[in-house]
């Protein structure tokens, strides 16, 4: 199943236990949390994952969407199945985030400018499918 959403769209990749995602224009709620049910699915079958996020032409999000319960479960979920987690485009107050949560969190956590997007598929260790 590829999951395809208004403002996300699912990057099919060649590995099984890596999900990659464009995220383009404004995130809703609804949105976000059909990201979450997504992901509490792939973390229900595997023991680890690893994700790449494509921002291209992102805007923001709902800001209550994190208050959703499936929301909040992705991301608590997250901390501990997810082993990389790469960011292409990111938007430098993101940027700093992610540089900083790296540390904090048991997830390795990195950021790449647009034209790196070859580096962070690497990081990752899969390839888009095409």
């Amino acid at each position: 199943m590829t999951l395809t959403l208004p403002s996300v769209r699912e990057i099919s990749t060649d590995q099984e236990t890596v999900y990659a995602f464009e995220i383009s224009g404004h995130v809703s709620d609804d949105d976000a949390e059909a990201l979450a049910k997504y992901m509490n699915d792939a973390f229900d079958r595997h023991e680890k994952v690893s994700m790449l996020m494509k921002l291209d032409g992102y805007e923001g999000s709902d800001k209550d969407a994190i208050f959703d319960g499936d929301v909040l479960e992705s991301r608590w979920r997250s901390l501990f199945k997810v082993e990389k987690y790469a960011v292409v485009g990111a938007p430098d107050g993101a940027e700093k985030m992610i540089g900083v949560m790296d540390k904090l969190i048991p997830v390795d956590a990195r950021t790449f400018k647009t034209h790196e997007e070859h580096a962070a598929w690497n990081f990752v260790g899969a390839n888009p499918k095409i």
